[in-house]
């Protein structure tokens, strides 16, 4: 076994620890997450977003795992999660993402594979097995019915965890009123500036605060042209 593991690796395998944990604090003068888990990092979509990020590679391995200054945090718009989406959960029920589990396991932090693949089944539960953004405009896909709503920027918000590590979740409110539809979204992908999301995690319902409390379950989304394998191959990874 290759036990010659880097920074990254190192620092995410304690920021994952924290997840059972609430966050201590939510800072009073802002409005975003980023989420602990381990997840791949990249650039599937196109877009052609104004930025000027001097980050090195090492500053961007500390943000990934909730390690930033407030300073370096940024507005960002929802061109930054553009694109068709899909639930990894099925891929969790089928058994698809085993792979991802049992190579979990033998990183040597005391976890079966079944007990990673219980708690991810407690973080990506959903309902929402797809998710359309183009424009202001999201559409939920649940059980094959489609529901779309216009959706607004309001905001991030930063979170406190207990390991000492931080996320920023960026929030987006429906405008006008949908019948089914969330008041608010909540957007996790690691990033607290913009840039083209390769994969998320999404908060959703009415209480704007009551969802920034939630931490044990996260829906994940992918970009609905990978298979199961090439979703495993993505968090095999990272």
């Amino acid at each position: 076994m290759n036990l010659a593991f880097s920074k990254k690796q190192i620092v995410l395998a304690i920021s994952v620890l924290s997840l059972a944990g609430t966050p201590l604090a939510i800072a009073q003068d802002s409005h975003g997450d980023n989420h602990e888990h381990e997840h791949s990092h990249g650039h599937d979509h196109d877009h052609d977003h104004d930025r000027d990020h001097s980050h090195d590679h090492a500053q961007d391995e500390d943000i990934y795992a909730g390690y930033f200054d407030d300073s370096q945090i940024e507005d960002r718009a929802l061109s930054d999660w553009d694109g068709d989406w899909q639930s990894v959960y099925p891929y969790l029920q089928d058994g698809t993402l085993d792979e991802v589990f049992a190579h979990k396991a033998e990183q040597g932090d005391g976890k079966t594979a079944e007990e990673y693949k219980q708690y991810y089944e407690i973080g990506y539960r959903t309902d929402v097995e797809r998710i359309v953004i183009d424009g202001n405009t999201v559409s939920f896909f649940e059980d094959g019915q489609e529901r779309s709503g216009e959706y607004a920027y309001d905001g991030y918000e930063i979170l406190n965890y207990e390991a000492g590590n931080r996320g920023v979740r960026y929030i987006f409110a429906l405008e006008g009123e949908g019948e089914d539809l969330p008041a608010y979204i909540q957007f996790s992908d690691h990033a607290i500036y913009p840039t083209d999301a390769d994969h998320y995690h999404l908060y959703r319902g009415d209480d704007r605060e009551a969802l920034l409390e939630e931490v044990t379950n996260w829906p994940t989304y992918y970009p609905s042209r990978l298979d199961g394998e090439a979703i495993v191959q993505e968090m095999l990874a990272h």
